[in-house]
This record gives structure tokens, sequence and C-alpha cells, in this order.
């Protein structure tokens, strides 16, 4: 369209890839009215409606409270739109500054991402490497098998929705018999994880998928099965025969975080209680503190939760604890504002972090290092901590230990794990 055609013609197609189509009604018509008056660029209002957004989703003051009143400028035309939006973009870069405060009990709202289960013919096996490794950072090496795709939890910061079209669950209708059919090294050890395309323990046994991993797992005892989730579905785990080399274990956070962003996932008791139910099985368990998130209170918290752990297991009840934080790439944060679901994931500092974006280094270390203290010495000495997705510069200020390379943490991940098996199977 010409640029000589009104403005107010013109605006359908300035805003299109932009986020003004998730913008409340009246939110819609501020931001055209402000763009007619001065004259936005089509970049102009993919920043301003990007903010505007977040404001909405963090339940900030909106766009018409925090636009600037222009006649307190000596600024005309171009230079004055400038300068206003720059305004804005200091309002909200303020606002992510600050920690979050959230409401005791979580959203009115509450979503799940995915209800609809299918079942599919996949071309091969689902096996691979965890698909955020990156050279960049500390990797564990850790292999993925992909035995379901998609999430039916809502969690706000999720990357798997980004990862998977549409609505749907999907299990593979061939995966058992792919999965039996699979040769691996007998002289090797794997470590590999089943938590990455799906949560691993929130559909239990539907399609056969407890039951062909159970046998899996008995067939290559060299195989370190991993099962991660933020449920407390484990009745088929209760009445199977579990192998030895099975690590059931639970993504925790505080219940601030499970009730406000973590939509759909059983709650911190129903988690520590089924992972406490497979500990005495006889199973071996561990945590994942990932993501910690900084917010108010965020101290007292997380210690309250590793409080709670340490209270319910022994050390050599556990085989691992890992910390992390949020890390996005653009793709996923742009899916986050599409969703459009209140949520205070994103009002945070954004930094390159690797080529990803996520907290400060300073805001990294206090985390991570308050949890580290939480625990007492027993369990330092006798579980297995590490950092994941994180770049190797953290290690020493929170653990005082490194490791040289990628090759180094994985053989001690492993060895530390093959431990607490052959302890366990005696």
């Amino acid at each position: 369209m010409p640029r000589s055609a009104p403005y107010s013609t013109r605006f359908p197609s300035l805003v299109k890839q932009t986020l003004f189509h998730r913008l409340p009604d009246e939110q819609q018509a501020i931001i055209e009215s402000i763009a007619g008056e001065y004259r936005f660029t089509h970049q102009d209002l993919r920043q301003i409606c990007e903010i505007a957004l977040d404001l909405h989703l963090w339940e900030e003051p909106d766009i018409e409270q925090v636009w600037p009143d222009p006649s307190s400028s000596p600024r005309t035309g171009k230079a004055l739109r400038q300068a206003l939006i720059q305004q804005v973009v200091q309002y909200w870069e303020d606002a992510k500054s600050r920690p979050n405060c959230y409401p005791l009990n979580g959203p009115q709202e509450r979503i799940s991402a995915a209800a609809k289960p299918v079942e599919k013919l996949k071309g091969k096996l689902g096996l691979g490497y965890c698909p955020v490794a990156s050279p960049k950072t500390l990797c564990c090496n850790l292999m993925t098998l992909d035995a379901v795709d998609n999430c039916g939890f809502g969690c706000t910061y999720c990357s798997i929705q980004s990862f998977y079209d549409g609505k749907e669950i999907s299990f593979d209708q061939d995966f058992a018999n792919k999965l039996a059919q699979l040769e691996i090294d007998p002289d090797k050890t794997y470590h590999i994880g089943t938590g990455q395309s799906s949560d691993s323990l929130m559909w239990g046994n539907s399609h056969g998928v407890l039951d062909a991993l159970l046998d899996f797992a008995r067939r290559y005892p060299n195989v370190i099965l991993e099962l991660k989730t933020k449920s407390a579905n484990i009745s088929h785990l209760l009445k199977s025969e579990l192998p030895r080399n099975i690590l059931c274990t639970w993504s925790l956070n505080t219940e601030t975080i499970i009730n406000n962003e973590e939509h759909g996932t059983a709650s911190l008791e129903k988690r520590l209680a089924a992972a406490r139910a497979i500990a005495d099985k006889g199973g071996i368990v561990g945590f994942h503190f990932h993501p910690m998130v900084h917010y108010e209170q965020w101290e007292a918290d997380y210690q309250q939760v590793i409080k709670a752990v340490t209270t319910k297991f022994k050390p050599e009840e556990v085989a691992l604890v890992s910390l992390g934080t949020l890390t996005f790439i653009k793709p996923v944060i742009r899916d986050i504002r599409e969703r459009g679901i209140s949520t205070k994931i994103l009002k945070m500092p954004l930094l390159d972090a690797e080529g990803k974006l996520s907290y400060p280094d300073d805001i990294k270390i206090a985390l991570f290092s308050h949890a580290w203290n939480c625990f007492p010495e027993s369990w330092r000495q006798q579980v297995f901590f590490y950092l994941c997705m994180e770049h190797q510069r953290f290690w020493e200020p929170v653990f005082g230990f490194n490791y040289k390379d990628n090759q180094a943490f994985e053989t001690a991940m492993k060895k530390a794990y093959l431990q607490k098996i052959s302890v366990t199977s005696t």
C-alpha cells in the first residue's frame, strides 16, 4: 500500500506480524489512536504491542497509563515519537528488573496446554541427544527418547509446546516394537531420558509406553533410564517390578511457582509423596530444581522446599539434584506471548546467555548458591549435584568445583548414578 494513503487505511497492514491481535479490544483501540497521532512505523508498532501485551499479562498498568505526557518534551515530529517510545521502553525495562510479586493461590485462570491424545505411526524411533544441548554450555551428553510427543501440562515457560504444532498429544502406535528392536552396545553405559518431549509419567501406561520402557531397561542393565515428571501418576510403577537402572526424577518448584506458572501439574506435596512411594518401593529418585525463578520471597520459599526434600528423603535414596533456571530462545518467548495467558514469567531482565536469553549472571549465582547452601553436607557428599544448561563459569562460584569438559561431566555423572544403582541392588 502506498505511503501516500491515509494512515488509518495503512494501519491494518502495519500491524500484521505484530502481537496487536493478542491485545484486549480496548488496548487495541488505544494503540491505534496513539499510532495514528504519532505515525508509528511497523517497527514501532511491533515494539509497542509487545510491551503492551507484556504489561497486560503481568497485570501492570496498561499502555494508556504509561504513555508519557508529550507536553513536557520540547521535541516534535519523529524526534518526539522516538523519545516517547523510549520512555515506555524504559518503564518496561524497569518493571522487568523488579522481582515479581505473585498472588498466594495463583491466578483464577488455570490452563492446560494440550488435551487430545492421538495415535500415529512415526517413521523411526525418536532416539537422539538432548535438544537443548549447546557447545556453549557444560552438557552431560544426555540421550533422549521421545516416547510421547507434546505435553498436557500448561507450564507457562514450556518450550516443548514450541516444538510441536496443534493441540495433540502424539503416541507412536509402534513405539513398543521399535524399542524392542533397538540394539545398543552392551559394553557401553548409556544415560537416556524420556522427559524432554513430554512428561514421562503423566500419561501412565497409556498405549503401553511404560511397559515398553521398563522392558527396555530390564533388557539393557547398562542403560540408566531416567523418567522425569511433574506429575504424581505412579500407580503403574507401584504395581510393576522396577528395574534397578530406572531413575524416577521429579521437577520441583516452590508452591508459589507451581500455583502461578505450572498449570495442571501435581502440587509439591503430591510430587514429594509420589517420590517417597517410589523410594519406599526400592526405586532410586532424583530432583530437578529447574527452573528456579527469581521473585519476592524466593529465598525463603526454596529453602522451605529443600527442607521438605531433605526431611522426607535420605541422601542414599537420591541419585541427583540438578539446578537450572529460565532460559529462552526467541520463538519460545513469542509463543508465550501468543498464548495470552496471565503470567509473570517474562517479567525478568532477559540478557544474552550463550545465544539464548536468561537472567544476568549475578541472579543466577544467587539462585544456585542459595539452593546448594540449603542442602546439608551429607547430601553434598552423597548426591550428584549439577547445573543444567549453564555455562562452565557458574560451577566454581556455586559448587566450588568444575569439570574441564562435557566428557568429564558425563563420566562423573554416570559413575555416581551407577554407584547408587549398585548399592540399591545389593
